[in-house]
């Protein structure tokens, strides 16, 4: 089932200097899988078990269409417009055991260190508060994963508390706009 929203409506695309942001598709399958089998995503975020790119798809299907067409947002494909290169993904997502949604992002390990996910993140994070009036956006992390409580920290998140989601052991640092 693919997302009811048309993937060419201008509500699902946004642009920044040097990005294009689009609504996630099955034809990322090939960016999910690379995504999730980075050694950082297995050590960061966990492992999605994406052990092909028809696992990639389904994960797409099942895990991020379902909110997309419930909500009208979730998972974004990060596009470098030189090139037209896929680098990474930025979402909002509703998580279990979080009462705010929260923002998630990766991206490939040879566009670490650009300043490219805090230009996507930001752009998201803005565009979709505003879109669909969402009055706070949270944010979750290892306490280990430096690189990303900086980037969740120059987006204006503050440290509020450690939480445990539902089904998991590890403690996670969680963050929220004020």
């Amino acid at each position: 089932m693919t997302p009811k929203n048309n993937l060419q409506n201008e509500d699902n695309f946004f642009a920044t200097e040097r990005l294009i942001i689009r609504l996630i598709s099955l034809d990322d399958a090939q960016l999910i899988f690379d995504l999730y089998n980075m050694p950082n995503f297995i050590k960061f975020i966990g492992n999605r078990h994406i052990t092909s790119l028809e696992a990639a798809e389904n994960y797409i299907e099942n895990r991020f269409f379902p909110q997309i067409n419930r909500l009208g947002y979730g998972n974004y494909t990060v596009i470098l417009r030189e090139g037209d290169i896929k680098i990474g993904a930025v979402g909002i997502f509703e998580r279990d055991g979080l009462d705010v949604s929260d923002i998630g992002f990766s991206v490939l390990e040879e566009f670490e260190g650009k300043g490219l996910m805090y230009e996507a993140a930001a752009k998201i994070k803005d565009e979709v508060m505003n879109r669909f009036n969402l009055k706070k956006i949270s944010a979750i992390t290892t306490k280990d994963n430096i690189s990303s409580q900086k980037l969740i920290e120059k987006l204006n998140l503050k440290f509020k508390n450690f939480v445990t989601l539902p089904n998991e052991d590890e403690e996670l640092m969680y963050f929220e706009t004020e």
